[in-house]
């Protein structure tokens, strides 16, 4: 035998073996799919249970803005009862500026043109009731600073 032939033939058993191990290979990539494919079909059968469960406990928007209301009265009394005396006042300060803006919301809401709306009696409602709790905390706030910078005056005698 010359010796191309041989190269040949080793070149030959080479490429079988090649061919083999590229058979061996497709078909574990095969299986690897199909194992793939089970358990993406596994996931979703799990995840469809969990979606649906996610629609039914779904949060109305009354519920929702009830609990940030209810998280924010919590927050406010700690923040408010934990400020030392000594910040009282300039507290009381920010408080009339804020109930200042909220009672400007409360005036818009009053005279908002909503009458043709199913709601509208219960907006007008409610921006009474702002206007009036506003009003109450601006004056009181005033009346509780200009009594709390009478007490760092000094007493005539």
């Amino acid at each position: 035998m010359s010796a191309s032939s041989q190269e040949n033939k080793e070149a030959a058993e080479q490429a079988e073996v090649a061919a083999e191990e590229l058979r061996a290979a497709a078909e574990r990539l095969n299986n690897a799919a199909a194992e793939a494919e089970a358990a993406s079909e596994e996931v979703t059968s799990l995840i469809d249970p969990l979606a649906s469960l996610a629609e039914a406990a779904s949060i109305s928007d009354y519920l929702y803005l009830i609990s940030i209301f209810a998280l924010a009265c919590f927050v406010g009394y700690y923040v408010v009862w934990s400020v030392t005396p000594a910040l009282h006042t300039p507290l009381m300060s920010v408080t009339n500026a804020v109930s200042s803006v909220v009672i400007v919301g409360a005036l818009i809401a009053v005279g908002a043109d909503v009458a043709a709306s199913p709601n509208g009696g219960l907006s007008r409602f409610f921006g009474i009731v702002g206007v009036a709790l506003a009003s109450v905390n601006i004056f009181g706030g005033f009346l509780v600073t200009q009594r709390m910078l009478a007490m760092y005056k000094k007493k005539e005698r």
